[in-house]
This record gives structure tokens, sequence and C-alpha cells, in this order.
């Protein structure tokens, strides 16, 4: 037992086998004749030639960090490096070979991101997070590791060095769609958390205040979670038709059995269960005591809401809102089958067309909405209670 040496960095260590493992196993690129016919897989040997293969110097970073201990500083530092440069290097060798191959004898060529490409991606996602673990007192330090993280790939889209990929054609073809897209998606989710909040607030508040009604009010939220998405939006489209066919002032104000109205309404539903129990949450985490002593101050109700109440049950509500944004980021999505747009209808175009890379053009976005808003929030909380600590 004395001579065996264990890993230092068990979690790096597992996350470059599972890289060797993607890079040698599943294709790198995928080349098609068209954006319809299933592609030939590329694999990563093919596409390391020459002076390409200095593209994958980073992982030795990522061995040196592996072999240090993992609460060194020295070890993080090195993770975030490799994992960004590799990042960068394998989206660059992905851009470059797919320029190589582009063939007037195929001129509808498309040339894919493989499986590969996209396991190692999210294998570097996660030693960039493995990274910044020890920097979750410090969430603006995350964020800004994270922005440096896709600082690269961003810089290799906008230069124009991937254009070759199917993906950027398709964005190409669909770049006032894509844009319309974006805008109806936030669109749908800013409209859902405002009545969300408006709503799910108060409605956590009274129940705080009367824990008879506790029961039924979560009782009801969590059947509406039961109902699939799909369902719910159906079981709206008619009595909302109905409505606005009764009073044509709402039809006018946009109101209807598909769009967006339908679409907002099942969301708001959908994303109270999270909101009212952070807000029921956060108020019985307050300790009796602290209420005792403000009454004793002489504080009102009111004051005693305001001043004590709310900043306590802060943290707890604000965790709650960032699952609720999550998620309707993620639900609205399926509001297209509806008719209320977004980036849903780019993902279900491609699904109906059979093309894989106007899938991913619908659905990357979304998930990055999703990383980048859970960034945002958590950074608000830390912003917005670092008074307290």
């Amino acid at each position: 037992m004395r001579g065996r040496r264990r890993p230092t960095h068990p979690v790096l260590w597992v996350l470059l086998l599972a890289g060797m493992a993607a890079a040698f196993g599943l294709p790198f690129l995928t080349q098609a004749p068209n954006r319809l016919l299933s592609g030939v897989g590329v694999p990563l040997a093919d596409v390391l030639i020459g002076t390409r293969r200095w593209a994958l110097a980073p992982v030795l970073l990522l061995l040196a960090a592996a072999l240090q201990t993992p609460s060194e500083r020295q070890t993080r530092w090195l993770t975030l490096v490799g994992a960004t440069s590799l990042l960068a290097g394998l989206t660059w060798l992905a851009g470059t070979h797919a320029s190589a191959l582009l063939s007037e004898d195929l001129p509808l060529g498309r040339t894919s991101l493989g499986g590969g490409y996209w396991v190692l991606a999210v294998l570097c996602g996660l030693a960039m997070a493995e990274a910044v673990r020890g920097w979750s007192l410090h969430a603006w330090l995350s964020l800004l590791a994270s922005v440096v993280f896709v600082v690269p790939v961003v810089a290799l889209v906008w230069s124009g060095q991937l254009d070759a990929l199917s993906l950027m054609k398709e964005y190409d073809n669909r770049r006032d769609v894509f844009d319309a897209a974006l805008q109806r998606h936030l669109l749908l989710v800013g409209a859902t958390l405002l009545p969300t909040v408006l709503i799910g607030v108060p409605l956590g508040v009274l129940a705080s205040r009367r824990p008879t009604m506790q029961p039924a009010l979560l009782s009801v939220l969590n059947l509406v979670q039961t109902v699939p998405s799909i369902a719910l939006f159906a079981l709206l489209m008619v009595p909302l038709a109905a409505l606005a066919s009764r009073w044509p002032v709402l039809a006018r104000w946009g109101v209807s059995g598909i769009g967006v109205a339908p679409a907002v309404t099942a969301l708001t539903l959908y994303s109270l269960l999270p909101v009212v129990r952070s807000t029921m949450a956060g108020l019985a985490q307050i300790a009796p005591g602290v209420l005792e002593a403000a009454r004793g101050m002489g504080m009102t109700r009111r004051q005693l809401f305001w001043q004590v109440e709310v900043p306590l049950a802060w943290p707890v509500w604000l965790a709650g809102l960032r699952v609720t944004t999550v998620q309707a980021l993620g639900l609205a999505m399926v509001s297209a089958l509806i008719g209320a747009g977004g980036f849903g209808a780019v993902m279900f175009q491609g699904l109906l067309s059979s093309a894989v890379d106007l899938v991913l053009l619908g659905v990357v976005p979304v998930v990055a909405l999703a990383v980048v808003a859970d960034a945002l929030f958590k950074v608000l909380a830390q912003w917005t209670t670092r008074g307290a600590r």
C-alpha cells in the first residue's frame, strides 16, 4: 500500500481519460454531400496534420495540473488556462479542416461538428468549472473566468475562421430568423418572469403567514408541474380563444388561442412553484429571536417586513428566481409548437427537415442563455448580500 501512488487530482484524471476515449472513439467532424444526408465521420487523427498538432499542446497543461494538489492556486490556473486553450485549439482545428474540405465538386457539401468535438468541449467546460470551484465565495471571479473561457471561440467566430462549418452556414442563411428568434425568446421569458414575481411572491408571503393554506396551495402548484408542457399549452388554447372571441378588445391586445398569450400563461403557471416555495423557505429560515428583537425595538409590521424579513429572505428567494429563469428558458422552446416563436421554432424546423445543425442553431443559444443567466444571478446574489455578511 505504501508503494502505490494515488492520482493527486482525480477529477482531472477522469476528465483526461474521458477526453482520450472521446478523441479516439468518436468522430471529430462529419462530412456530408448536403445538409440532409448523413455524413461520414472524420476522426481527430485525420485532422491533426503537420503543425495542427500544436493545437493539442494545452493537454500538457492539464496533465501538469493533474499531477498537482487540487487546492493549490497554481493548479487552478493551469487547469483554467489549459481548458480555455484546448477548447480554442479544438475549435480552430474544426474550422481549419472544414475550410480545407471545401470543394467545387461538392458545392453543397457540409462539414459538421461531430460527437467527439462536443464531448471534448463539454469536458473542457467541466475542467474550467473544476478550476473555479474554489472561487465560490467570489461569484464575479467565476463569471469572469467563464467569459474568458469562451472569448477565444467568439473571436474565431467573429474572424470568420469557422464560416466553413455547417452550423455557421445555417446561421448565415437564417441570420434574420435567428435575430427574431432571440428577441422573441427573451420576450417570452421576460413576460413570464414579471407576472410570476407579482403573483408568486405575495402568495408565498401569504402562505408563510397562514400555514393552514400551505398544503392546498402547494398541492395545486405541484399538480400544475405534473401536467406535460404540451398538454398545458393545448388546454389553454380553447379558453383563451373563447375569451378573445367574447371580448374583441382582448384579441386586439394579442390574446388568442395560439401565440404568445397561451405560452406566457403556461410558463407562468409552471414558474410559480419555485418562486412560492423559495419565498416561503426564505421567510421560514428567519430565527424567531430576530423577529422578537425587532419587535422589541418598536418596529411596525411594515418595517419588520421590509427591513428585517426581506433582507434575510432575499438570498433564498433569489435562488428560487434563478431556478425559475433557467426553467423558463428551457420550457419556452416547447411554446413554439403553438406559434409563440423563439428558438424552439428554429429547433423544430431542423427536426422536421432532419437538419442536425439547424437543430443545434436553436439549442446552443438557449444553453448559453441559461448558463449566462445562472452566472448573473450568482453575482447578483453575492453583490446584494455582501453587506449582510
